[in-house]
């Protein structure tokens, strides 16, 4: 009568743990299945998810060359700087080409002998000449050789250059080009001698003089030099 009751028992608390532990399962499934409402399954397919990832970035990725294409940039490239080299090379060329052209030296004028000219002095070897005498630029011009053959040099200064109108008025001068000394066995030297044009308004002819300096023992003396307008 025991063994019967505690059997009894036993299968009562078996069902009603089934019991309990059905009725739990079905609130778990139910309380789940709410919270999972909504929720996708992931597309697990990796080949959509690349696909779908070049889509979004293909208006940012970088696009790669052929090897063909970066070997004709850079060939490209190469003859550039090989030509634009050619071109400077060639422009240094000529610049050169310009610079060693020999440059046209002006012709010299040939003047051509004054009648009455040249009119010389000459003393212990020093000869002293008035080649040509013209009016210019408001001066009158005496273009003046001098040349000393003798052995031993010969000083001047030309403050000391006397000259005198036909009427013996004492005229002043300035002095272009003509030597401080002349040396032994020298080579020809020239320059000018000008007066002012208004100190000649009624002068016919004038007279030049020249003393070495400072032993002034030398005088060369030029004398009746034609003034003509």
């Amino acid at each position: 009568m025991k063994l019967n009751s505690t059997v009894l028992l036993t299968l009562t608390l078996l069902t009603l743990m089934l019991g309990a532990g059905s009725v739990s399962a079905i609130i778990g499934f139910d309380v789940g299945s709410k919270a999972l409402k909504g929720v996708t399954t992931p597309d697990a397919r990796p080949t959509s998810k690349f696909a779908s990832a070049r889509g979004s970035t293909a208006h940012t990725g970088v696009a790669l060359l052929r090897e063909e294409e970066i070997l004709k940039i850079v060939k490209s490239r190469i003859e550039g700087k090989t030509k634009a080299a050619k071109a400077s090379k060639s422009d240094d060329d000529e610049d050169n080409k310009e610079k060693q052209k020999p440059v046209d030296k002006p012709q010299e004028t040939i003047e051509l002998p004054q009648a009455g000219f040249p009119i010389n002095s000459n003393n212990s070897g020093v000869n002293f000449s008035v080649q040509s005498a013209r009016f210019s630029g408001g001066d009158f011009v005496m273009k003046v050789k001098m040349q000393n053959k003798g052995s031993e040099t010969v000083r001047f200064l030309y403050s000391f250059l006397d000259v005198t109108d036909d009427k013996g008025r004492t005229l002043s001068q300035s002095t272009e080009g003509l030597p401080a000394e002349l040396p032994g066995n020298s080579s020809e030297f020239t320059g000018t001698v000008s007066i002012p044009t208004p100190l000649l308004d009624d002068v016919k002819k004038i007279s030049l003089a020249l003393t070495d300096y400072p032993a002034q023992k030398m005088r060369l003396e030029v004398p009746n030099i034609p003034v003509e307008r």
